[in-house]
């Protein structure tokens, strides 16, 4: 008998499953005539491939035993200092060690953090819209998702009212060049939100992956730090994905000494810890400041490819469309004349060879969904092909 053809039964959790929707598109990008502006991923020319294998070089040669060992679970502790102290820029000044825990990246941040708060028909607050990965994450422990509005300034504060608040286990915000909109909030909001979550006692869980790729404006402090000052609960999220490389998988969570406790029961339940040759390898790189000079020449990279998008959407884009011009990160946010559906005009453009993310997927709950978006990541695609690639897009949407 055909080993496929033996009898199982999917939990229901995973009955409910869905795919990515980036993912899936992604498999059309594989082709090599196709222009992507659709993976979110950092570009292979900022990964620091020589002081990577330096380190990893060291830390073999120097310490092999405990590299190749089982780690802590809360993770190699020079790194968790490393972070801690690193906090102090964004304006945490009080952190300890012990609030850090070390993850497999941001995205177990996520699935941890679903699993510690979110019952079945527990209210969770998220933007509108939000980082798609993280709403596929939460959606598996079921939760009943609410939406607080935003506008060009990023999530609206006053819009959290009492009423919408009752009962959430958490707000998940992304205040630095937010994914899908490349938004960001400033310091008034930034101060109104915590303050209000602090009043509301909502926990904000505060996810922060681009905050370092800055490269216009001026830095705003972290809601860690703000939150502290106003009392309220913040669990930010960071990662060095965007700042080493996303291969190493590796990120972190800190949070009040009661959470993390309970998120390292979580994880050893998970993977009993993070990879110890990829921590000790990523400290010995950046223990003695090389993200100061590393990081001006990722920025400048991403600076100069948003330039690239920017300017051929002026040149090439109706007026009747609109779009976020981002400080920093990955993204640039598009909306469409309302009668122009996202997911029909990629059906159309894959056809001429160019993909995008249709904006829906990032909306939690089809009545909020605002069809006649889209995100674009400029990153990844050498500076012709944005222009060609941007150019026949903007035909598109004139034809439309």
């Amino acid at each position: 008998m055909d080993a496929y053809a033996l009898p199982y039964t999917f939990s229901q959790r995973a009955q409910k499953l869905t795919s990515s929707t980036i993912r899936e598109i992604l498999k059309v990008t594989e082709r090599p005539e196709v222009i992507s502006f659709a993976g979110g991923l950092p570009s292979p020319k900022g990964f620091p491939v020589q002081a990577m294998t330096a380190a990893f070089d060291r830390v073999l040669a120097q310490n092999p035993q405990t590299a190749l060992q089982y780690g802590p679970t809360e993770g190699y502790a020079p790194l968790r200092a490393w972070v801690a102290n690193d906090l102090k820029r964004t304006g945490a000044h009080n952190v300890k060690p012990e609030e850090v825990l070390i993850v497999s990246g941001s995205q177990q941040a996520l699935d941890m953090l679903g699993k510690l708060f979110i019952d079945p028909g527990s209210k969770v607050l998220v933007e509108a819209p939000s980082y798609l990965g993280a709403l596929q994450s939460f959606s598996l422990f079921e939760p009943a998702y609410v939406s607080v509005p935003t506008d060009d300034g990023g999530v609206i504060p006053d819009a959290l009212t009492a009423e919408r608040a009752a009962g959430a286990r958490f707000i998940y915000a992304l205040p630095n060049f937010q994914n899908p909109t490349g938004l960001t909030l400033d310091l008034a909001r930034r101060k109104a939100l915590v303050e209000r979550c602090a009043q509301l006692q909502v926990p904000i869980i505060e996810d922060d992956p681009y905050g370092e790729l800055r490269y216009a404006g001026e830095p705003q402090p972290g809601l860690l730090g703000l939150g502290r000052e106003a009392g309220a609960t913040v669990i930010r999220l960071g990662t060095f994905s965007k700042v080493l490389a996303p291969g190493l998988r590796l990120g972190y969570i800190v949070a009040p000494r009661p959470i993390i406790a309970k998120l390292v029961q979580i994880k050893q339940a998970t993977d009993l810890h993070t990879a110890m040759l990829t921590q000790m390898a990523v400290y010995e790189t950046i223990k003695d400041g090389f993200l100061a000079t590393h990081l001006p020449v990722v920025r400048d990279l991403y600076k100069e490819q948003c330039g690239y998008m920017l300017d051929a959407m002026d040149k090439h884009f109706p007026e009747t469309v609109s779009w976020t011009r981002p400080q920093g990160g990955m993204f640039i946010w598009v909306t469409l004349p309302v009668h122009i559906d996202g997911t029909a005009l990629l059906a159309r453009a894959i056809e001429r060879n160019v993909a995008f993310v249709p904006g829906e997927p990032f909306f939690a709950g089809e009545q909020q969904a605002q069809k006649n978006t889209l995100r674009l990541s400029f990153v990844t695609v050498a500076e012709d092909k944005i222009r060609t690639g941007i150019e026949i897009l903007g035909q598109l949407i004139k034809e439309s």
